[in-house]
């Protein structure tokens, strides 16, 4: 047979017993506690037998699967949220519907500023006989 290539970055030399035993000791007293491993998602939180405990699992995730499936079939469509103000009525980005609706407002604001400048004064509305002299609304 062959000898083992020496490697200087390999140690060899075997381990006593008594190394081993220490080391092992050393090991388990830092071991997790089952609470901490069961916290940590590596043991399952469960009393049913080993063998039935990945089909329990199964059944869990497939009762949330078809819970999820019925409340997104029940879920409202868009059309219908937007109608219901719940969603904008608007095929803009998300990113840009922020600055759409201040777009929006702005243009709204200009709109109205320039229906106001262009309203009839009181007296051009008592001569076409809208309003009666006695109407004149007071001037602020």
């Amino acid at each position: 047979m062959a000898e083992p290539a020496s490697n200087p970055s390999i140690d060899t030399t075997p381990i006593s017993p008594v190394e081993k035993l220490g080391s092992l000791e050393k090991h388990l007293q830092t071991r997790p506690d089952p609470q901490d491993l069961k916290d940590r998602n590596i043991l399952l939180d469960t009393n049913a037998a080993p063998a039935l405990q990945s089909k329990a699992l199964e059944l869990e995730r497939q009762r949330a699967t078809d819970s999820l499936k019925k409340g997104l079939g029940k879920r409202p469509d868009r059309e219908e949220l937007v109608e219901r103000n719940i969603l904008p009525d608007s095929t803009a980005a998300p990113a840009i519907q922020g600055q759409q609706r201040e777009l929006e407002r702005h243009m709204r604001a200009n709109s109205l500023e320039q229906k106001l400048q262009s309203r009839p004064k009181p007296e051009d509305l008592v001569k076409e006989g809208i309003l009666e002299a006695d109407e004149q609304p007071a001037v602020e």
